[in-house]
């Protein structure tokens, strides 16, 4: 008997919260947004998206949630909207009470902007993937010269992580050109030499010296000595004075 009456009492439970549960399901929720909250991670460097194109874009799409009814929002499709942006590698939109919405942007920050010989124009990040270039503008060492996407990814992707890993390189070099014969030219942003670094190999050991020789020779030569500035031998540096 005992049993039967538990049984019974969790079979009234089972029905009672299948009962609220479908209630609450199919009650609308009345409340409308009053706050949209966005967050761009990595916004402490250079990258293209902010919080106002953020928002540009979800208006554009006509899915900018403020003023909608929370029931309306569809966060999914803010998720999806946002992701197909080929700066953003990830969005996360989700509700908290009171009215607000969270959006969640994941920036992919650009680390090269490639303009070749042969005619291809993107930039690449720091993971190796090529973005196509939009209206956006950012600081970035140009990559020129006959190159081609599988020679950047693999021999100048670590040249661009080490440029941007030193504040004094990531200041200093604006173009990164590729000879005919595969050879490595930095184009620096002051002065009027130009840094060979021949062939793709060694760059962390040859960066360093070239700091230390414009660290102690630069200030006393001056930024104009040099026309051309040889890096390609390993125990020694030879330059070229300008004519």
């Amino acid at each position: 008997m005992k049993t039967l009456l538990k049984l019974l009492l969790l079979l009234a439970i089972v029905v009672y919260l299948v009962f609220a549960f479908t209630r609450f399901a199919r009650s609308k929720d009345t409340t409308r947004c009053t706050q949209v909250a966005m967050v761009v991670t990595d916004s402490a460097h250079a990258g293209f998206i902010t919080k106002a194109e953020v928002e540009r874009i979800l208006k554009e799409k006509q899915l900018y949630p403020l003023g909608q009814l929370l029931d309306s929002v569809s966060s999914k499709r803010i998720e999806d909207t946002l992701k197909k942006n080929p700066f953003i590698s990830n969005a996360v939109c989700y509700k908290t009470p009171g009215g607000r919405i969270n959006v969640v942007v994941t920036q992919r920050l650009p680390l090269l902007r490639v303009m070749a010989a042969d005619g291809s124009s993107y930039y690449l990040d720091e993971q190796g993937n090529a973005m196509r270039p939009m209206h956006y503008v950012a600081d970035l060492p140009v990559v020129t010269g006959r190159t081609d996407r599988a020679y950047v990814q693999r021999h100048l992707l670590p040249l661009g992580k080490a440029l941007r890993s030193d504040p004094f390189w990531d200041g200093l070099v604006e173009q990164i050109n590729v000879s005919p014969e595969g050879e490595v030219e930095l184009v620096p942003r002051v002065g009027a030499q130009l840094v060979c670094l021949g062939l793709p190999t060694s760059f962390d050991r040859k960066l360093s010296n070239l700091k230390h020789f414009y660290a102690k020779v630069m200030p006393a030569v001056g930024w104009n000595k040099y026309s051309n500035i040889n890096l390609e031998f390993e125990n020694q540096i030879i330059c070229t004075k300008t004519k």
